[in-house]
């Protein structure tokens, strides 16, 4: 009998509400093993919480839901043989990824979003004049990360704060969402923004082979940066992730370990904490994993 294959992913997600918030206003998932038919799919979002955004929370839940739901779309368009026998090309797949993905996305958010104030519509003050579109957005707003690979690619998508941290099979780290400028105190863009669409931040990688494909994906929202004195401590905390995991039983001992971890990060940052990762087994985890060290808060 053969042993059993190797997952081509391996992935841990945990969240931890912040110790200044009344509800964890984070969402995530993380899901498939990155086969053929089986696409790895990883996505945080984070409500913003406050009183003007007082429903963000499901805000933040509608829009990892509705991400499982268009990243399946298209990693399906991403097969080599497509569900008509058609093959498409890379440059059509990269507009769909900058372009058609991120309208359906946020028109499917605000539908769904709008859907649910119908539902249950705020009745402390009947009298009071019936909120506009644009203020019942802003009741469910959030922010979004969200990443699909398969064999053929990767590709990610940023609306708002938080981090995408790629390690790629070289051990080098990016941060390949990054926005130019960073976000002056608590302003975000996000699900709610008008024209929310144009201002997501997409990151395109095709696989030309398997060992150039990144060894960690980790998607986290901001509490976990936030928690940090320096972007050096974000990075050496994610490095110590990756080294972790690659060692004898890395995984499960990081599996358990994390919400330890995050809960330190969020007594730091006082914002909900929330880490999804997925690392790709490979010959070079016992190499890695022998310097590894504890990630820590340098805060």
């Amino acid at each position: 009998m053969s042993a059993p294959e190797r997952p081509l992913w391996e992935t841990l997600e945990h969240s931890v509400r912040g110790v200044n918030k009344r509800v964890n206003q984070d969402w995530y998932v993380a899901e498939g093993s990155g086969s053929q038919g089986d696409p790895l799919i990883l996505s945080v979002a984070d409500g913003h919480g406050s009183a003007a955004h007082a429903r963000s929370h499901i805000g933040a839940r509608c829009a990892v839901d509705l991400f499982a739901v268009q990243a399946r779309r298209f990693a399906e368009l991403a097969r080599s043989e497509g569900p008509d026998g058609t093959t498409q090309s890379l440059s059509w797949l990269m507009n769909y990824a900058r372009n058609e993905l991120p309208r359906q996305l946020v028109a499917a958010w605000q539908e769904q979003v709008l859907a649910h104030w119908d539902r249950y519509p705020e009745t402390v003050n009947p009298a009071a004049e019936p909120p506009h579109k644009g203020q019942k957005l802003l009741l469910y707003g959030a922010t979004l990360v969200g990443a699909v690979l398969t064999p053929q690619v990767f590709a990610a998508w940023q609306l708002g704060d938080g981090e995408l941290t790629v390690i790629g099979a070289d051990g080098a780290i990016a941060l390949p969402l990054a926005p130019v400028e960073a976000d002056l105190g608590d302003e975000t863009e996000s699900l709610c923004s008008r024209q929310a669409w144009k201002m997501v931040r997409v990151h395109w990688a095709p696989v030309v082979a398997r060992d150039r494909t990144p060894r960690l994906v980790a998607l986290s929202t901001d509490g976990l940066s936030k928690s940090f004195a320096s972007d050096e401590g974000f990075a050496q905390f994610m490095t110590g992730l990756d080294q972790r995991l690659a060692k004898d039983g890395g995984p499960d001992d990081v599996r358990e370990a994390l919400p330890g971890w995050l809960a330190e990060a969020a007594r730091y940052s006082g914002d909900d904490t929330t880490l999804v990762a997925a690392r790709r087994p490979g010959p070079d985890a016992a190499d890695h994993g022998a310097a590894a060290d504890r990630p820590r808060s340098d805060a």
